[in-house]
């Protein structure tokens, strides 16, 4: 037999088999690792990959927004007061697709200011009434004057007429940007419906709609 002296001219030694060895393993996690890459998993993918990261049916990187204000097939992220409320009003029974959260807030927003001048003339009126039953009570039948109650009644019944009007006219577009907000967050449009839950579902909700656009919500997409 030759000794092994001899033999290890004729093939790598051992510590070269194993460097060798070393080396391949970290050729194949490093492959492994650039597959994963561009593979377009949720929160990865490469942005721009056709197919793939941004925009892909992979759903990786950040949520696709559109690019245009007019553009109602995507969300407007960081959208002004303005263009919230004309998407508010464009998309007004619109429950697919999504809207993203400066949307939902500014539409929000101008909701409760639209609210407010009704409220106002209501609560002016209720005050009115009140002042007036202070000081007009007829002390011989205990009851108040007709008279001085009619300016304040009238006023309630303004805001309250107006208060319902706005109301139904808004119910519509106020659901479906719920809607939308909840796709935008990767939730389905029926969880708004947990809002009728006793003392808690307005909490719920709220934590909701304040939860951030999710790159998976592209699956509601028209």
């Amino acid at each position: 037999m030759l000794p092994e002296s001899r033999l290890s001219n004729f093939g790598p030694s051992k510590t070269e088999r194993n460097q060798k060895r070393h080396l391949q393993m970290k050729v194949i996690m490093s492959y492994d690792a650039n597959a994963a890459y561009n593979s377009g998993a949720p929160g990865q993918g490469a942005p721009g990959a056709a197919g793939q990261g941004y925009g892909g049916q992979g759903f990786g990187g950040a949520p696709r927004g559109a690019t245009s204000p007019d553009d109602l097939t995507l969300p407007l992220y960081g959208a002004s007061f303005g263009q919230a409320v004309k998407r508010f009003f464009k998309n007004y029974v619109n429950f697919k697709g999504r809207a993203s959260r400066s949307e939902y807030w500014f539409a929000a927003l101008f909701v409760f200011l639209l609210m407010l001048f009704p409220g106002i003339l209501s609560g002016i009126g209720a005050a009115q009434t009140l002042s007036a039953a202070a000081g007009s009570i007829d002390p011989a039948t205990g009851q108040m004057s007709s008279v001085a109650a009619g300016g304040g009644s009238v006023l309630s019944m303004i805001g309250g007429t107006l208060s319902t009007i706005i109301g139904l006219a808004i119910l519509l577009p106020q659901l479906a940007i719920s809607w939308r907000r909840l796709h935008d967050a990767n939730l389905a449009g029926p969880f708004w419906f947990l809002y009728f839950i006793p003392f808690v579902g307005w909490i719920i909700v709220l934590v909701l709609m304040i939860m951030p656009s999710k790159p998976e919500g592209q699956r509601f997409d028209a």
